[in-house]
C-alpha cells in the first residue's frame, strides 16, 4: 500500500483534497486491464467499452498476472495510484473463456466482483451508423423484472449504472442524448419467474459456476438517438444500432460485506448552510426567493392599537420642522419659551 503523504504546498494540498469523499461523487474512473492471456473478442470488447466510458477511461497496453477472485492486491495498489473506483479485468482460459471481471472499489478496498462471459460481440465497424461523441451522457435501460428481484442481476445494474453513469447532473437538454444502452434478458426459466426479492447486504461469495447454468442470457445494445420533426413541440425519436452489441453470461461473483457496504451507502449529514438555504430539510414557513435571500413569516396574535402607549416615546415627537399653529409659534418654541432660561453668569 502507499503511504501517507502530508502535503508540502498549496497544489499537493488541492490534490488529496480532490480525493477525499465528496457529497456529490465525480465520475467514476474505470482502469481496464488485460490479464495473461487474452483473446480477441475480449481486446475488441474493452476496447469499445472503453470508447463508451471516455474520457473517465485508463488503459492499461501491458499484461499483467492478475487474478481478482484469489488476490486483489494489485487492484487496491492501482486504485489508490490512479484514483480509480472501477477495473475491468480481460481474461480468457480453457475454463472460462472470453471473460470480464467488472471490479468496484470502496476507499481503495474492493467493494465486490461480477464475471461475464462474452458469448456474442459485434463491433461498432459493423454498423454504418452515426456514432455518439465520446464524454456525452448515456441513458440506460433495463427491460427486465429480474433486475428488481434476482440478487444476481441486482449486482449486474448496479454495476453497470455505475460504469456508464458518469456525473451527477439534475437535468439534461433532449438533444444531449445521443446513445441509448439497453440491457435485456433472454429466455427467463420458468423457475425464475417467481423468484422473490432477496437482501443485497447479505454478504456471500460463490466462485462456483453451477449456480449460473440457468441463468438468461444477458444481451446489451448500444443505439443512437435520432430527433426527428413531428409536428409538436416533442420531437419523434428514432434509435438505430450504433454498437457495439453483446451477449453476455454471468459466471462466478463476490457480493459485498454488509459492514462495508453500509459505509458505502451512508448519506452525510445536511450542513447548516444548505438548511438555511433551502437545499436540506425543509423548514416550516421559510422560503428561498430568486434572489436567494432566506425570506421568512412570523404568525403573531392581534395587536389592539388603542392600549399602545405613546406618551413618552421619543419617535413620537415633533422636531423643528413641523407645522406651526394659529399664534404664529410652532410647539417646539412655546415649549422652549415655557421654561425658565438660565442666566449667563458675567465673568
Amino acid at each position: 500500500m502507499l503511504r501517507t503523504i502530508k502535503p508540502k504546498n498549496a497544489r499537493s494540498k488541492r490534490a488529496l483534497q480532490a480525493r477525499e469523499s465528496k457529497e456529490v461523487e465525480d465520475p467514476r474512473t474505470a482502469i481496464f486491464v488485460k490479464g495473461t492471456h487474452t483473446g480477441e473478442k475480449v481486446n475488441a470488447a474493452m476496447k469499445e467499452m472503453m470508447a463508451l466510458k471516455r474520457p473517465n477511461a485508463i488503459s492499461f497496453s501491458k499484461k499483467n498476472t492478475v487474478r481478482p477472485f484469489e488476490d486483489a492486491s494489485s487492484l487496491e495498489f492501482w486504485a489508490q495510484k490512479n484514483d480509480a473506483s472501477l477495473f475491468v479485468v480481460g481474461q480468457s482460459t480453457k475454463k472460462r473463456p472470453d471473460g470480464l471481471v467488472f471490479v468496484r472499489m470502496y476507499d481503495n478496498r474492493v467493494l465486490d466482483m461480477c464475471e461475464v462471459g462474452v458469448e456474442k460481440w459485434v463491433s461498432m465497424n459493423g454498423f454504418k451508423t452515426p456514432k455518439a461523441t465520446p464524454g456525452h451522457k448515456s441513458l440506460m435501460h433495463f427491460a427486465s423484472e429480474l433486475f428488481d428481484t434476482h440478487p444476481r442481476f441486482v449486482q449486474l445494474k448496479s454495476l453497470l449504472m455505475d460504469f456508464f453513469n458518469g456525473e451527477v447532473i439534475d437535468s439534461i437538454c433532449l438533444a444531449g442524448l445521443e446513445h441509448v444502452i439497453s440491457v435485456s434478458l433472454g429466455p427467463t426459466p420458468t423457475s425464475l419467474n417467481t423468484a422473490t426479492t432477496s437482501n443485497p447486504l447479505q454478504p456471500s461469495t460463490s466462485t462456483d459456476t453451477s449456480d449460473s447454468a440457468n441463468l438468461p442470457t444477458v444481451h446489451v445494445r448500444v443505439y443512437g438517438v435520432k430527433l426527428l420533426a413531428s409536428g409538436t413541440r416533442i420531437p419523434r425519436v428514432e434509435l438505430n444500432d450504433m454498437g457495439p452489441s453483446m451477449d453476455l453470461v454471468l459466471r462466478r461473483h463476490t457480493e459485498p460485506d454488509q459492514e462495508q457496504l453500509k459505509q458505502a451507502l451512508r448519506r452525510p449529514k445536511v450542513r447548516k448552510q444548505d438548511v438555511e438555504s433551502g437545499l436540506g430539510k425543509k423548514r416550516k414557513n421559510m422560503e428561498v426567493d430568486e434572489m436567494g435571500d432566506l425570506r421568512g413569516r412570523i404568525h403573531v396574535a392581534k395587536q389592539d392599537l388603542n392600549k399602545l402607549q405613546t406618551r413618552k416615546m421619543k419617535g413620537l415627537k415633533k422636531g423643528r420642522g413641523d407645522a406651526f399653529d394659529e399664534s404664529g409659534e410652532s410647539e417646539h418654541e412655546a415649549d422652549e419659551d415655557a421654561q425658565p432660561r438660565k442666566r449667563r453668569k458675567d465673568s
